[in-house]
Order: C-alpha cells, then structure tokens, then sequence
C-alpha cells in the first residue's frame, strides 16, 4: 500500500530539481544551481529516500542544459584599432563673410551679380554714375602737368642763376629768389598729384569690386538707387573652407591642440578636417575653451550654416585588444566590469579592465583580462551563471550533435532562442513517470 507514496514522493522531488536547474541555467545565480543540488540531494521519509537519490541523479545529469546562441551573438577577440576621441558639434560657418560698403556717394548705374553668384576678387559687382569723377580726375591730370612746366621752369632760373651768380654777373638777392621760386613750383607739383591721385581714386571707387573670391549671399541695392557712402551693398562669403567654432570644458583644454585631426559628418558626408586655432584662455561663465575647427569644402559642396558633428581624435591607439562595448557587463556595484568567455563550452565570468571606450563606433578597448582569440558573448542573453553549457547554432559541433540527417534540421534538437536562456527537457521524468 506504501508504493503509491513512493511514486508521488518521487514525482516532487524531481519536478523540484527541474524547475531549480531551470533557474539555475537562466538566471545564472550559483545560489539556485546549489538550492537544485540540496533539492537533489534532500531525504525523504522511509522508502522514498531511494526516490530522492534517483531524482538527484537525473537532475545532476540534465541540470546544466546547453545555452544556445546564434553566431552573431559570440564574438572572437582579436586586435585592431581605436580612437581617443572627443565629440563636438554645430554650424559650419564660411571662414570669411566680407561686407562690400559704397565708398562714394552716388546714383549706381548697373549692378551685375545677383545672390549665389560666384565672383572672383577684382571682379566689377556695381557701378556708379561716374561723370563728375570723371571730369575731376581730369583736371587734376591737367593741373600736375602745368606744374610739372613751372617746376621744369623754375629749374632752368635757379640753374641760369647759379652761374651768373658765380660769374658775379647778378646778386646773391636774386639767386636766392630763384631758388625759393624753384622750391615753390616743385611743392605745387607735388600738391597737384596729391590732388590727380585722389580723384583718380574717387572715379576708381565708382566702380565696386568684390574684394575676394566667393559666392554673394546678399545683394542689398539695385540699378539706379542713391546709395550713400558707407551703406552695404553685398556680402561676399569664401566658403572653400568651413569653419566650426565649439566650446570644450577646461578639464580637456591641455587635450587640445593645433593641427589635430577632426572626424566631420555633415550633410550625410564623413570628412576629414583639422583643429585650427585654440584660444588661450578659459571662459570664467561657463569653464570652457573655445577651438576653432576648419574643413575644406572645395566646391562648396557644403552650405554655409550646416549643421555638424565631429570628433576631436587625440590619440590613436593602433594593435591593442578591442571587443564590441555589448560584450562589456557589471555586477551589481556597477564597478567590476566582467565579460562572459566561452571555455571549453562552458561559461565564465571573466574580469577584465577597461582603456579607450570609443562610444561613437561601440568599441572598447581591453588592457587586461582576454587574450586574442578567446570568445565572448555580445548577445542581450540577461544574467548567466559560471559554468551553464553553450551551443552556436550552425556550428559544426552544433550540427554533429543534431544528427545531420534532415537538410533543414529536422533531423536534430531546435535551437532554443539567446533570449529564453536554458532550456530544462522533462521528456525523461515523464517516461518514467509514465
């Protein structure tokens, strides 16, 4: 009568140690791996204890079921590559916006570019009504050549004088009096082409020129307007280089320096341009320094005003160990980072200390703790515990094991999905039950 409680017995204390692997290979604490153990392990009341031992042998052969990953989930350490960076961001400015101001006052008569045309430096943009400069550069050119004639004039007196005053053929009253004349004419001279160099500038400025080579963003004046001296008439804006001005904390300041390379996105482009200029002091309201970032834009193929992003590549660190950043996990403290490593199949929990993390391409680099050509996770698998079986799926292993016989895998066990952790088959316990 006593055999039916022997069966029931049995069928607890193995539904108990299954449902413990279960946490054990998916939660990963070692705290329920152990309680399955004791589960196993446990004694039950006159005959069942013989049941209890046969649980506890069944639940040590199936505890530790295989976690089965995809390939894309274990990742094979090697060396490569990564970048000491800092990110900066916004507008990319055209390194000149030059003003083009009438320098006269004046009716314009012709305007001959228009907003987004490109100009060159010399190259005539507007022109003024220019006949009454005309006419005074003209009467300056015939005032210096009257006084070029008196000067040569004057020239010849105090000459002539010189000797008949050696002869003493005059008095020195008169050689004097020359001279002074001489002096007097050569000072006229001079003013008149002070005078012809200022009206010729006056009628040079009735012609307005761009004053470098770029494209006009703005044309404020049109054909026959008064425009008075001073007022804008064009901005003209060199856009071949583009430059972005960011701010960095002080903290960085002394990682920053002229000349280093600038990784750009921009406009849907990756481009490459270089620090420019750092300012030399520190922004009391905010603790920042400002740097100047410059990238060529030849063609202007980029607008003036683009947004941007950008990292500041200090340092480049070529042949050290790299893993993706998703293989990098913490324990409860936040402070210990570890990987999972497959070895020999089986999980571990390795630490390991971290350099350069590169948060833009996802990399990190190891400076201790693997080794190239250990395998890690990558995968979003939740908490394993030390020590759960591993399988990739697809791998040869992982076929052997399946049987090879149905060209679709009929033939072997399905791969249980990296997010449901281990799998626990009862198909025994219920035979035997059964």
């Amino acid at each position: 009568m006593r055999a039916p409680n022997v069966v029931r017995l049995t069928r607890q204390w193995l539904a108990l140690a299954g449902a413990a692997v279960v946490i054990a290979a998916c939660g990963g604490s070692e705290e329920a791996a152990a309680a399955a153990d004791s589960a196993g392990r446990g004694q039950a009341p006159g005959p069942g204890r013989e049941g209890g031992g046969m649980a506890s042998g069944a639940a040590r052969g199936r505890g530790m079921m295989s976690l089965v990953l995809g390939a894309s989930d274990v990742h094979s350490v090697a060396t490569g590559t990564i970048e000491m960076a800092m990110g900066i961001q916004g507008d990319l400015r055209p390194v000149e916006e030059i003003p083009v101001r009438a320098r006269i006052e004046g009716n314009l008569e012709t305007v001959t570019v228009r907003e987004g045309d490109r100009v060159s430096r010399g190259q005539v943009l507007a022109r003024f009504e220019s006949s009454t400069e005309e006419g005074a550069q003209k009467s300056s050119m015939a005032d210096v050549e009257s006084a070029k004639a008196d000067s040569v004039n004057a020239q010849w007196n105090a000459d002539q004088s010189a000797e008949l005053f050696r002869a003493g053929a005059i008095p020195e009253r008169d050689l004097r009096s020359n001279q002074q004349a001489l002096v007097a004419a050569s000072a006229r001279l001079a003013a008149a082409r002070s005078r012809l160099q200022a009206s010729t500038r006056e009628f040079e400025d009735t012609r307005v020129l761009s004053p470098t080579t770029g494209v006009v963003s703005i044309r404020s004046v049109e054909t026959g307007e008064h425009v008075s001296r001073g007022a804008s008439m064009f901005t003209i804006v060199r856009n071949d280089v583009l430059e972005l001005e960011a701010a960095v904390p002080a903290r960085f300041a002394g990682d920053v320096s002229a000349n280093m390379p600038v990784r750009f996105s921009a406009g849907g482009r990756e481009m490459l341009g270089r620090v420019a200029r750092v300012s030399p002091t520190i922004n009391p309201a905010n603790r920042s320094v400002t740097i100047y970032l410059q990238l060529p834009n030849p063609g202007g193929a980029l607008k003036g005003n683009t947004f941007a992003t950008g990292r500041i590549v200090s340092r480049t660190l070529k042949g050290t160990i790299i893993v993706p950043s998703s293989a990098i996990r913490y324990g409860q403290q936040q402070n210990e980072p570890f990987v999972y490593r497959i070895a020999n199949e089986t999980i571990e929990h390795q630490p390991v200390q971290l350099g350069v993390v590169d948060e833009v391409t996802g990399i990190v680099q190891v400076t201790s703790g693997l080794e190239v050509g250990d395998r890690v996770i990558v995968g979003n698998v939740g908490a394993v515990g030390r020590g759960v079986k591993v399988r990739i799926a697809g791998s040869t292993n992982d076929a052997r094991r399946g049987g090879g016989g149905a060209p679709n895998g009929g033939g072997g066990r399905r791969a249980v999905p990296p997010d449901s952790g281990a799998a626990f088959d009862s198909s025994a316990a219920k035979t035997r039950d059964s």
